[in-house]
């Protein structure tokens, strides 16, 4: 069975909440180009708090995470 949703990792870490991890998913989650495409998990922190908010999306590691990067990787992905 082929699982057709992307799972996107959020960091969830005291950097990247700071840094607004919780804001990105959210504007993420709400944008209808994305509307059930993902499936979003809440992570603890992925150790690159300098490089906060840190999004997984698949087998990308999105480093200082945008709105634009990580939609961008889910839709390439």
């Amino acid at each position: 069975m082929k699982y057709n949703r992307k799972l996107v990792l959020v960091c969830t870490g005291k950097d990247c909440k700071s840094e607004g991890a919780k804001r990105l998913q959210k504007e993420l989650s709400h944008d209808p180009a994305l509307k059930g495409k993902c499936k979003w998990i809440k992570t603890k922190c992925l150790d690159h708090c300098k490089s906060a908010p840190v999004v997984v999306v698949g087998d990308f590691f999105c480093k200082k995470a945008t709105v634009q990067k990580v939609s961008e990787l889910i839709k390439k992905s």
